[in-house]
């Protein structure tokens, strides 16, 4: 038995049921396709609303570290006013002391280096020294304090490394009379 061959009829109905799916294809995508604009323009609108949240934030820390430091400014301008040297030092040794608790009570926190080894991604090593008071390739002296902030760097601490010195040798003559 042979297929039965398809009659004009029977693809015309076929043809119409074909449109009657693409047409609820095509309509099946507008809907997805309006969802996901929907979709996107919600997600647009909550990374903006966060970037904002975020700036608040970071607005309000800095603020607030501000207004820690304004009294600093306050005192260094008093300070400006008088002549006195010994009332001055005292006063610049104050506000130094101020100053750094407010850079603590933030979180920053000095790099310590006298004595320690030397390390490249907290020291700046600026020359080497001859000395027998350090271990080789420890820190000697530290020309400019360095600070850290939620154990990262802000700034490396600049100094000098310790070398051991080069070994003179000394000969002593005999000026023996003979």
């Amino acid at each position: 038995m042979s297929p039965r061959k398809p009659t004009k009829k029977d693809l015309e109905k076929h043809i119409e049921e074909m449109d009657k799916q693409l047409e609820i294809s095509e309509d099946k995508a507008g809907k997805y396709l309006k969802e996901l604009q929907y979709a996107k323009a919600d997600l647009q609108n909550m990374q903006k609303q966060n970037l904002k949240r975020i700036q608040d934030v970071m607005d309000r820390a800095n603020g607030s570290i501000l207004q820690q430091m304004i009294p600093l400014l306050d005192e260094l301008q008093i300070l400006g006013a008088f002549n006195a040297e010994e009332n001055l030092i005292e006063g610049v040794q104050m506000v130094e002391r101020k100053l750094m608790k407010v850079l603590e009570m933030e979180g920053v926190q000095p790099i310590e280096a006298v004595g320690l080894k030397f390390d490249p991604f907290r020291h700046e090593a600026i020359m080497e020294v001859e000395t027998l008071n350090f271990e080789d390739g420890h820190v000697a002296e530290e020309i400019r304090q360095g600070y850290t902030y939620k154990d990262k760097v802000l700034r490396a601490s600049v100094v000098k490394v310790a070398k051991a010195p080069e070994v003179v040798e000394i000969k002593i003559e005999d000026d023996q009379d003979e």
